[in-house]
């Protein structure tokens, strides 16, 4: 028994015998781990400066806003210039944001807009930093064993969201707001330490095109390969229809189910917890067969797990929807990420991942807002009913009528 719990974590870690991967993991996981301990004071700090969900709410979109703006241009230098140095570009920019809030919050000088305008450069860093993360982490392994990497780069996002809030809660409670920023200036170094040790280099192909021609280029790579378009159309809609599950989780808590915080608490546990199994799950399988047809059939559970919390009325149904519909969310997303990275030639990389990451980016707000415009309509269990339905018609078109994603 021992030995087989061995060769099963094996499996599942395989992507860590890679030491270039491993050591990109761990700083990227450090970083995210600082960012999501940030993000939590400075929600906080904004909200008890102003006491304004108008506010509250601008501050995530306006980091967002750079990274519609210029993820594009950001896939096109990601594969013109080396990836490292486009990526330590935006750990160092990140972290002189996250310094300068440090100091501001530390001697009682931060005012709001200091917040947004530091969200706003690090939206902008990401924007380029991003593509060329998502082009970086395929290279660090063989291709066979890249299902594996991505995979594993879900769990390390997902782990970052649920411990980092947790740890910055601590630090905020035992030390005061000023250290989240603080820790999360100095979880910057990891990634930039972690990039500086890396033995793998990028060597762009040159090229006369122009950024505009580039773009286009990624793009014609897009529409010439049947089923990339059909993957990115998929990302889109697959993330404007699942999102709106985890926006409505208070909602649901307390509107529907007649609870309180903690019940919301629990909603976000089980998720975040379904999530990081459907990782190791994908993690599991490998580079196994048929990778489109099964990410069709995670789609469908998706949809039926989505419209069976929404018609749930009983905490432990629910919870038990929400973990079954987190773990075939992450299974369908990594699954998809993996075909992506598999079709698309390195040199394309960057520009390719960057229109399946503004697809993907564009599905959440979209799907969002007009669940927001719908529920006072129709009611939050009505809307996330239609839409498990709907992912669930989605999948079987794409597994029966237009079965390109299928075949892959």
């Amino acid at each position: 028994m021992p030995a087989v719990s061995a060769t099963v974590i094996r499996r599942v870690f395989k992507a860590f015998h890679y030491r270039d991967f491993r050591l990109m993991w761990i700083g990227a996981f450090t970083s995210a781990v600082g960012t999501w301990m940030q993000v939590l004071a400075q929600g906080w700090l904004i909200w008890t400066m102003s006491h304004s969900t108008r506010l509250l709410a601008l501050d995530p979109i306006l980091q967002a806003t750079p990274i519609f703006l210029f993820s594009l241009v950001g896939g096109v230098f990601a594969d013109r210039i080396e990836r490292r140095h486009l990526l330590m570009f935006s750990q160092i920019l990140q972290m002189l944001c996250a310094l300068v809030l440090t100091f501001l919050v530390g001697f009682h000088m931060v005012k709001v807009w200091h917040f947004l305008t530091c969200s706003f450069v690090a939206g902008f860093a990401q924007a380029f930093g991003g593509p060329a993360y998502t082009a970086l982490i395929p290279t660090l392994v063989s291709k066979e064993d890249m299902p594996n990497a991505i995979a594993l780069n879900s769990i390390q996002f997902n782990g970052a969201v649920m411990i980092g809030p947790a740890l910055g809660g601590v630090a905020m409670a035992k030390l005061g707001a000023t250290w989240c920023f603080a820790l999360n200036t100095l979880s910057f170094l990891a990634p930039v330490v972690s990039l500086m040790m890396l033995t793998i280099r990028f060597l762009p192909e040159k090229t006369t095109a122009s950024i505009i021609g580039s773009m286009k280029e990624g793009i014609r790579f897009v529409r010439k390969q049947g089923a990339m378009e059909g993957l990115i159309v998929l990302a889109c809609c697959m993330t404007a229809l699942t999102m709106p599950m985890r926006m409505l989780l208070p909602v649901f808590a307390t509107d529907v189910l007649h609870k309180g915080s903690g019940t919301f608490a629990l909603f976000q546990s089980i998720s975040g917890l379904g999530s990081v199994v459907g990782a190791l799950a994908v993690a599991g399988l490998g580079n196994l067969r048929s990778k489109g047809r099964l990410a069709l059939i995670m789609l469908i559970c998706l949809g039926a797990s989505i419209s069976g919390f929404g018609l749930s009325r009983a905490v432990g149904l629910s919870c038990a929807m929400l973990f079954f519909a987190g773990a075939a969310m992450m299974g369908v997303f990594a699954m998809v990420s993996s075909l992506v990275q598999l079709i698309v030639t390195n040199q394309m990389r960057g520009r390719v991942m960057s229109v399946y990451n503004f697809s993907f980016r564009t599905g959440m707000p979209v799907g969002n807002l007009l669940a927001g415009w719908l529920v006072p309509v129709f009611t939050a269990p009505s809307v996330l009913a239609v839409n498990g339905a709907l992912l669930i018609a989605l999948g079987l078109y794409f597994l029966l009528v237009q079965r390109r994603v299928a075949a892959l």
